[in-house]
């Protein structure tokens, strides 16, 4: 497993989601591994921990009362899903996806840089709230999001299972 460390963001929020009130990232030495963004983000978000996957399942069911969306099923997405997240635009080097809901929009932003021999893989996540509603989500979640980000993040360098 790669070390997955907190890093300052690098990416234009203007760009990516204009008014963005949170901004964080993470970074993961891959060494060597030849991988694309889309790669990348697959094995963060369709082979990560299944501690992740409970966590995720008892979000949905917490916040299906309150209108909020539980996938991206429906959400135009332009590079298609990478499980419930809708691709929004797409290079080798760097995947953006995410969508916009009524209480807050986000965005992941995956990109892999680095040297031949010393490659790494950063997550940047955005959020702008939309609403009351949103700025006590984003508040309730913030202390889980490192804690999911860095376990997601984790299985960047392994092989696919």
């Amino acid at each position: 497993m790669s070390t997955v460390r907190e890093v300052t963001p690098n990416v234009d929020a203007g760009t990516v989601l204009a008014g963005a009130q949170f901004i964080d990232a993470f970074r993961a030495d891959v060494g060597q591994a030849k991988l694309s963004a889309r790669e990348a983000c697959t094995r963060m978000v369709l082979h990560g921990p299944r501690w992740i996957d409970a966590l995720t399942r008892l979000r949905n069911i917490l916040v299906t009362p309150f209108g909020l969306k539980t996938s991206g099923e429906g959400a135009y997405a332009p590079g298609g899903l990478i499980g419930l997240f809708p691709v929004v635009s797409e290079t080798p080097e760097r995947l953006v996806a995410g969508f916009d809901d009524y209480h807050l929009d986000f965005r992941i932003v995956v990109d892999v840089a680095g040297e031949a021999t010393l490659r790494h893989v950063t997550v940047t996540t955005l959020v702008k709230t939309n609403n009351l509603l949103g700025r006590t989500y984003l508040a309730l979640i913030t202390p889980f999001h490192k804690i999911v980000a860095r376990g997601m993040m984790g299985r960047i360098a392994e092989p696919a299972r």
